[in-house]
């Protein structure tokens, strides 16, 4: 991590902002505070950021308008703040491009390690330079590897991957993501409706399953990339 790294704070309570303010300053962070949306935009239009701190809860437009409308010019990561009990804000931020999120109240130290893993986060340019080609069929092609939503299906080289349905969903959500690292709280937030403590236990286990089925070299993959303290990336280039 850079010890300047930038920070914009989105966060409309003066004295939460000047708390974090104080305390990101003290761990080498350089902080700039926005209390609504309208000033986040325009500051991030302005200015050259390294992340985001974003509450949800902003007193002129939803957090997650200005997620949406950050993810479609800038790829910064985003840390959400939320107070909100429903998890549906947490899979929608998660959908539209939000890296992490941190439910409201919170102690400064998690804050501080959630923000450093999402700028570790940040991966070399050959992972995120292309997308992924979905055609009509809604297929999405990886190189070599398809993985067919519709047919719940995967093939690699045109041959069937064996996986289960557990692990389907699962590498499905990483290719819909692909070239953003995806913590093991993301995953479980954007795989819905599976027994969520169950499968956190075994994340690793279908991992490495999943990894034998799609790669050509499981001890020394490239299509799914374990960042250190971080989290999955599925990469967009491949081959």
């Amino acid at each position: 991590m850079n010890s300047v790294d930038r920070i914009l704070l989105v966060e409309d309570d003066p004295r939460l902002a000047e708390m974090l303010t104080e305390y990101l300053g003290q761990a080498g962070f350089r902080v700039t505070h926005a209390p609504t949306g309208r000033a986040a935009m325009e500051h991030i239009a302005a200015a050259d950021i390294d992340a985001v701190i974003l509450d949800l809860m902003l007193p002129d437009m939803d957090g997650l308008d200005v997620c949406r409308q950050l993810r479609a010019t800038s790829d910064v990561p985003v840390l959400m703040l939320t107070a909100r009990g429903d998890a549906i804000d947490r899979i929608v931020g998660l959908e539209i491009g939000a890296d992490d999120y941190l439910p409201k109240p919170f102690e400064p130290r998690e804050l501080l390690a959630r923000l450093r893993a999402i700028l570790r986060r940040r991966v070399d340019p050959r992972h995120v330079d292309a997308r992924p080609a979905a055609g009509n069929d809604g297929v999405l092609r990886f190189g070599r590897l398809e993985i067919d939503p519709a047919a719940h299906a995967t093939r690699l080289d045109g041959q069937p991957c064996e996986l289960t349905a557990y692990q389907f969903d699962l590498l499905l959500v990483l290719a819909r993501h692909a070239g953003r690292v995806l913590s093991r709280d993301a995953l479980m937030d954007l795989l819905k409706g599976e027994p969520l403590e169950a499968f956190d236990r075994s994340i690793d286990v279908h991992m490495s399953r999943i990894r034998a089925a799609v790669e050509d070299d499981p001890k020394k993959p490239r299509r799914i990339i374990t960042v250190r303290g971080a989290g999955y990336l599925f990469a967009k280039v491949q081959d």
